[in-house]
């Protein structure tokens, strides 16, 4: 059998360019050839280490997008030649959580997530699994570059939490952290027309592309109180609306104390698995603050975002600001740990 280059993750940490068997394609399955695989903040994680799904020796790499290069022989909406573009996972449809409506739930999830549970974009080919393949995957249109579309699956992720935080235009929104996934909640917040956006960092760079994307204020955390700026810039009420895109414990619990009484908090950026955070009970209770999590992303989500990435409402080239080759993953993962990277795109 043919095969192919992969960086192939052996354990945190250990993650090697070798070569692997080019996928074969099931009755309903999509091969592609992969133009180019965007770097995410969860593969650096699961690089440094590990991710209770990723079992050792395998192939990381979700944010993808390329040329079909076979399919099976149950599939009719791709053939080979066509630039396409898929989310890492689909819903079962038929579980407790599909059947509530909420498919970012679904209890079989697990059992293909490209990158995680089914082999990964870091390689010259990946295989999109059948039930993908029928739900979340796009022909990419003309004029959208494969960088562009490589986007679709972590801005799908944030117009589900957008979703879950019901921003409304002349709400005050306050987003922790300008990294890739604060700056994606900053396009579709002001796609939806949201007049005042407030972006915290404690980067100098991220919060100047933030300026440049239109963010209304930008606070540097590393040099002031985030908590009493935001209370001091809304006369002491704090923001209508709070979205943490860090994940980390203290903002976390900074998220909450910079929310007005009746706000909503929206916890995007995940904490490591068992992390404990300590709220201020009064703040909640008398407060009337809603928290809400938000995890993954729905078909309608993906279908969404597909549309903010044709019609170019997402400012790729501020996102991605490194091209490097396979073989130079470790050193993308080295610069993404440094900060010095928003996020890099690997070709094969």
């Amino acid at each position: 059998m043919t095969k192919m280059k992969a960086a192939i993750f052996y354990s945190p940490g250990d993650i090697r360019v070798g070569e692997l068997d080019i996928p074969e394609v099931g009755p309903g399955d999509v091969l592609v050839r992969n133009s180019v695989t965007l770097t995410c903040g969860t593969d650096l994680k699961t690089y440094q280490r590990g991710h209770p799904l990723a079992k050792p020796p395998m192939v990381m790499g979700h944010e993808f997008a390329g040329i079909v290069a076979n399919v099976g022989r149950d599939v009719v909406r791709f053939r080979p030649g066509i630039r396409v573009i898929a989310a890492n996972s689909a819903p079962c449809n038929m579980c407790y959580f599909c059947l509530k409506e909420q498919p970012n739930l679904c209890e079989r999830l697990g059992e293909s997530i490209i990158g995680f549970t089914s082999q990964g974009a870091y390689a010259q080919y990946v295989k999109i699994p059948a039930n993908i393949v029928r739900q979340n995957t796009h022909i990419i249109p003309g004029g959208v570059s494969f960088e562009e579309a490589a986007l679709l699956e972590p801005l799908s992720c944030v117009v589900h939490g957008n979703d879950l935080a019901e921003a409304k235009e002349n709400d005050t929104v306050v987003v922790i952290g300008a990294g890739p996934i604060g700056l994606l909640h900053l396009q579709v917040l002001k796609s939806q027309s949201v007049r005042r956006i407030v972006m915290i960092d404690i980067s100098e760079s991220r919060l100047r592309t933030a300026s440049s994307l239109g963010a209304t204020e930008t606070i540097d955390a590393s040099g002031t109180d985030p908590v009493k700026r935001v209370r001091n810039t809304t006369d002491g009420r704090g923001a209508d609306i709070v979205i943490e895109a860090v994940g980390r414990p203290e903002t976390w619990q900074q998220a909450c104390r910079m929310a007005r009484k009746g706000g909503t908090v929206l916890l995007f950026g995940g904490c490591p698995a068992g992390t404990m955070v300590p709220f201020a009970a009064d703040l909640i209770h008398y407060g009337e603050l809603t928290l809400k999590g938000a995890f993954h992303h729905t078909p309608d989500a993906v279908r969404r975002a597909m549309k903010l990435i044709s019609s170019h409402t997402i400012d790729s080239k501020s996102l991605i600001t490194h091209t490097m080759p396979l073989e130079d993953i470790t050193e993308a993962f080295n610069l993404m740990s440094r900060g010095v990277a928003v996020k890099v795109a690997i070709t094969s």
